[in-house]
């Protein structure tokens, strides 16, 4: 098995609307930045994987119109998962541990604009029980976040001071929706306001994944992805306790993060409450400086915000601004589903 690593990192600026762009138009650029930054062509890319939702899109098999930004030629080995783009670079990171390439090309895309995309998430749930009730989203989130006011764990006014700092720090993000002073709003659903809910909005990512002495003359200080795993809770949200997030926890354990602290971390929390339940899974005390991006809260492109948590966790590991990260994404209700990657740097590897 072979070290792997983040070497490069790009993502649009997120907004609101992008009717005039295609999810190719969308999605180009990207794509030209990444592989700019490690000065690959597309014909030295061992592997693709993209990761995208035909829901959102409304239309089935919509990933392939997106491969046109990639090119037809040369011919590629390329895959595709129906999930947010951070499970993607997981299947990414496999084929290369296992030697079946040395490089490879993730990115991940969404564009919410076009529809409603709290009732196009209801289709992610229980198709028996739940789903029929049409629960979207925030209405989740909201049961979720009432569940932890009810244990004592959070409240309103704590909940506010997350979102602040998240859009605060996002001030230094020039690819952010929103950043600096964002009021607190009304409720949207009790007790939610609008300021502990994420934006709608567009947007694309992609990161270059390579092995070993490549990742070293691609990149001059590697993101070593030292350890990554994923795990799922149960599906009917009445089974589950949720204040918190096991899964999360375990998948953080698999991947080696309490072995030794981290000074970063880049969480997947699209609502307030949900970074709350995520720092008590994780163990991220103040010294942790947890999502300086702005995270989830400042731009949350369905289905790339996830593979974003990866890449700009890896982005400031580049930068010299991290010794020890780690990066979170989810999907589902409710944090059902949980991704959690531990990256180094090259000062940090043991």
């Amino acid at each position: 098995m072979r070290d792997v690593a983040i070497v490069a990192f790009a993502q649009t600026a997120h907004r609101r609307r992008t009717d005039e762009l295609s999810e190719v138009e969308l999605l180009m650029p990207v794509l030209h930045e990444v592989l700019g930054a490690t000065g690959l062509k597309a014909n030295e890319i061992g592997f693709t994987c993209s990761g995208s939702a035909d829901y959102l899109a409304g239309r089935a098999f919509s990933f392939t119109m997106a491969l046109d930004g990639v090119g037809a030629h040369p011919p590629i080995s390329e895959s595709h998962v129906e999930m947010d783009g951070a499970w993607a670079l997981y299947e990414a990171w496999v084929k290369i541990r296992t030697g079946d390439a040395d490089t490879a090309l993730v990115y991940s895309y969404g564009k919410s604009s076009p529809g409603r995309v709290r009732d196009v998430l209801t289709r992610q749930l229980d198709p028996y029980y739940l789903a029929p009730l049409w629960p979207d989203s925030v209405a989740l989130a909201a049961l979720q976040a009432q569940a932890l006011i009810d244990a004592g764990v959070t409240d309103e006014p704590a909940l506010a001071e997350v979102a602040a700092r998240n859009r605060t720090a996002a001030a230094d993000n020039p690819y952010a929706q929103l950043a600096g002073d964002v009021p607190a709003g009304d409720h949207l659903v009790r007790p939610l306001r609008t300021g502990d809910c994420p934006p709608i909005g567009d947007g694309a990512a992609a990161v270059v994944l390579a092995a070993g002495d490549t990742a070293r003359a691609l990149c001059a200080r590697p993101a070593w992805i030292r350890g990554i795993d994923h795990r799922i809770e149960a599906h009917a949200l009445g089974v589950r306790d949720l204040t918190d997030s096991p899964s999360a926890r375990l998948a953080a354990e698999r991947a080696g993060a309490f072995e030794r602290p981290v000074d970063t971390a880049e969480l997947h929390a699209p609502f307030t409450s949900q970074e709350v339940i995520l720092r008590r899974a994780l163990g991220l005390g103040d010294e942790v400086r947890v999502n300086p991006s702005g995270g989830a809260l400042a731009a949350n492109p369905v289905m790339a915000a996830g593979l974003i948590r990866l890449g700009e966790a890896a982005a400031r590991i580049h930068r010299g601004e991290s010794d020890r990260a780690l990066a979170h994404a989810t999907s589902g209700p409710c944090l059902q589903q949980n991704l959690v990657a531990v990256l180094e740097g090259e000062s940090a590897h043991v």
